[in-house]
């Protein structure tokens, strides 16, 4: 029997305590049904001796961004062992910082306008609101997750409560809380399914932790084509990928995130995904 091994917390980030089991367990199910032996091990203290496993999957590494040279150096070190990681090492590198958001611009891809700086200040917010003409802006850590220190401002309001360190900064997009983020989920480069996030009446974040409320969603065909364009915009091959796009105020579809360390790929809400996601995995297998 074939082993899989899931990649979880840090058990120390009570952040994340008691919520990721939920999002393990609903694809341990799937990948057991496959034929798969299962385990779960701590990517911050327990990622060593892994080389027993057929296929390491980092899907609920939640938190990795509150330790981030530690992340860094599990994959170093996960490269120089050899080990069968997916998605790829270089893609668990560099989508943890969402420097990757400008790079994927400058291939084309349909991107939400990003200001990146090294240290959030005033002088920054104010330039920003002029590049983008708006007076509302979302400020986040370049490396982040959840809403982490994520602030909705304006020009002239505090940013004490804000990122620390290098930062970003794009417009408010309005959807947000109408139609709302839309998270197109494909396994090795094929189209699975689709849900929508709609931030609770007064906030900006959709996530459920914030209120944010989740249903299942059939995209458009303009969405489903930036989706398609981002995907086309990464060079190394995926074996998940989750891609969050909200409309601009000109309705065209904008990538907010492309997700490929560990998103909820959201298995509960179309009876095909659990399925579709097993078989990608035992497909990932058999191809290395």
């Amino acid at each position: 029997m074939q082993r899989v091994v899931i990649l979880t917390p840090n058990p120390d980030d009570m952040a994340y305590a008691g919520r990721w089991s939920e999002v393990r367990d609903r694809m341990v199910g799937p990948l057991r049904a496959e034929g798969f032996e299962v385990d779960s091990r701590s990517w911050f203290n327990d990622a060593g001796g892994l080389g027993g496993y057929d296929l390491i999957l980092p899907l609920t590494v939640w938190g990795y961004h509150r330790d981030h040279h530690d992340w860094l150096a599990t994959i170093e070190g996960w490269e120089f062992e050899g080990l069968p990681v997916l998605n790829p090492t270089s893609v668990l590198r560099w989508n943890s910082d969402k420097r990757y958001l400008g790079r994927l611009f400058r291939l084309g891809a349909p991107v939400v306008p990003t200001l990146f700086v090294d240290e959030l200040d005033a002088a920054d917010v104010e330039r920003a609101a002029r590049e983008f003409h708006t007076e509302t802006l979302i400020v986040k850590p370049q490396v982040s997750a959840s809403a982490y220190r994520t602030l909705k401002i304006r020009p002239g309001d505090p940013i004490e409560d804000g990122p620390e360190g290098p930062a970003m900064i794009q417009p408010f997009l309005d959807q947000v809380g109408g139609e709302g983020e839309l998270s197109l989920v494909y396994f090795n480069g094929e189209y699975s399914h689709a849900i929508r996030k709609v931030a609770a009446r007064g906030d900006f974040r959709v996530q459920p932790e914030w209120g944010g409320h989740i249903t299942d969603y059939t995209p458009d065909a303009d969405v489903r084509a930036a989706a398609e364009r981002v995907l086309e915009s990464v060079e190394e091959p995926l074996l998940y990928a989750r891609v969050d796009l909200v409309r601009d105020n000109a309705g065209r579809p904008q990538l907010m995130e492309l997700e490929l360390v560990e998103p909820d790929l959201y298995l509960g809400y179309t009876p095909e995904a659990p399925r579709r996601f097993a078989k990608a995995v035992r497909e990932a297998v058999e191809g290395l």
